[in-house]
């Protein structure tokens, strides 16, 4: 049996609801084309431990891992576009956010603040972070301090509670807490934007055959433009997916490249 795995956006609960439904839409969508697929999401599998699973039918990575570890291990099946704040098309970028009490009007106000961030493998929470101080550093450091959360919204309570003072969050995630959760937001504000670019990727084994993806990729698009899926399509905020290739992707590489050339190729 296959693996189906969407683990990247799965709050607030509306989200991971809607998630659900519209696997179980989309499943029945491949088996209808004549490609067996899982009725529902594994939701016991590790969100990375399903990347590189030989049996993964349909799951979704973020950009950065897929640049640094995944080229050539998996295969790219398309790239969602999202209606949200900060998409543009398949594009999105990242929000520095700060608490909502804070005087900082730039980023170079935030010198020697402490800065949270999800995960050094993140390409919104850190990567696009990190290209985005590079400039400011001097000598590889910015921040007195940087703390790792664990999670987007970990980061945003972080610098909400003021354990924090500043962090980068996932323009989605951040579109997706305003609509759903937005107490969590209320604590902080956007400061800046990040560079843009390709955001968290559909993909499917090395191993699937081409013909199985083309029906992965015609049952996914047919998926979002059936009107009875409308409402759940909304709730994610999903509005089509654009077929990107490694090309598209290396700017996200690009990025880490470039803040390395600043001398700043981790944050600090």
């Amino acid at each position: 049996m296959s693996l189906a795995s969407l683990a990247m956006y799965v709050s607030p609960p509306p989200v991971w609801e809607a998630t659900r439904m519209f696997w179980k839409a989309l499943a029945a969508r491949i088996r209808a084309h004549g490609l067996d697929a899982p009725e529902a999401l594994d939701d016991d599998i590790r969100y990375d431990e399903a990347w590189l699973r030989p049996d993964l039918l349909f799951g979704q990575t973020c950009g950065y891992p897929y640049v640094r570890h995944l080229r050539g291990k998996v295969q790219l099946v398309a790239s969602p576009v999202y209606g949200l704040p900060g998409c543009d098309g398949p594009l999105k970028c990242s929000f520095i956010i700060v608490n909502a009490s804070s005087s900082a009007q730039s980023i170079e106000d935030l010198r020697g603040a402490r800065a949270a961030i999800n995960e050094p493998g993140s390409n919104s929470g850190y990567n696009l972070f990190r290209h985005f101080v590079a400039p400011y550093a001097v000598d590889g450091r910015f921040f007195s301090s940087v703390h790792e959360t664990g999670g987007h919204r970990a980061s945003i309570d972080a610098v909400s509670n003021g354990d924090a003072d500043v962090a980068a969050i996932d323009c989605v995630t951040f579109g997706n807490t305003l609509r759903f959760d937005p107490d969590r937001i209320a604590g902080v504000r956007i400061l800046a934007e990040t560079a843009k670019g390709p955001g968290l990727p559909f993909i499917t084994s090395a191993s699937t055959p081409a013909k199985d993806l083309v029906i992965l990729r015609r049952a996914l698009s047919e998926t979002i433009a059936d009107p009875a899926l409308a409402d759940v399509c909304d709730t994610l905020s999903l509005r089509g997916i654009s077929l990107l290739g490694d090309a598209d992707y290396e700017v996200l590489a690009e990025l880490d490249r470039e803040a390395a050339r600043h001398g700043y190729p981790a944050i600090a």
